[in-house]
């Protein structure tokens, strides 16, 4: 679709990077710790919403950590991201709203990263939000929210095509 008003431009909502531990403890903080030295923000742990015995999980334990990245540092994060994985994104990885998600198996495939024996090997999950520069507030206000037209949700194609052209990114698959 040809759009010339640039309330219609996508960008990047925000990018959000989480480590699933499963336990809370030593794992946990070097895990934190990792995220934080990928990308000089401080995590925040994320705790378990429902207990699963199988996994020895209880509701509200402290679980994993995520940061995340708007703007800028979304931005720049995502061409690490993006190199780590080859330049390669899977067509799987991406949902019907228009957002994206990949996994990255080590934190050392970044560039510039060293294997730390004391750290271990930790990988990741990074999620892409898209929108619109001027849609989405509309599912947000406190007055009147709507569901979001069609017109202004973002689409899967337009997603891959904004990857494509931004950053370079190959859909294989």
């Amino acid at each position: 679709m040809n759009r010339s008003n640039q309330m219609s431009e996508i960008t990047i909502d925000k990018v959000v990077l989480n480590i699933g531990v499963g336990q809370a403890g030593e794992r946990l903080t070097k895990a934190a710790k990792v995220l934080e030295l990928l990308t000089s923000h401080r995590p925040v742990l994320t705790k378990s919403t429902r207990t699963v015995r199988d996994f020895n999980i209880r509701k509200g334990l402290t679980i994993g950590a995520k940061v995340t990245l708007r703007r800028k540092d979304a931005e720049e994060f995502l061409t690490k991201a993006f190199y780590a994985k080859g330049n390669k994104i899977p067509y799987y990885s991406f949902d019907m709203q228009g957002n994206a998600y990949f996994g990255i198996h080590d934190y050392t495939d970044f560039k510039g990263m060293k294997y730390d024996p004391d750290i271990g090997i930790f990988g990741m999950d990074v999620a892409i939000v898209m929108k619109r520069k001027g849609g989405y507030r509309v599912s947000r206000r406190r007055i009147g929210s709507r569901k979001i037209p069609e017109g202004i949700r973002v689409s899967k194609e337009e997603t891959q095509k904004f990857l494509k052209e931004r950053f370079g990114v190959e859909i294989v698959g």
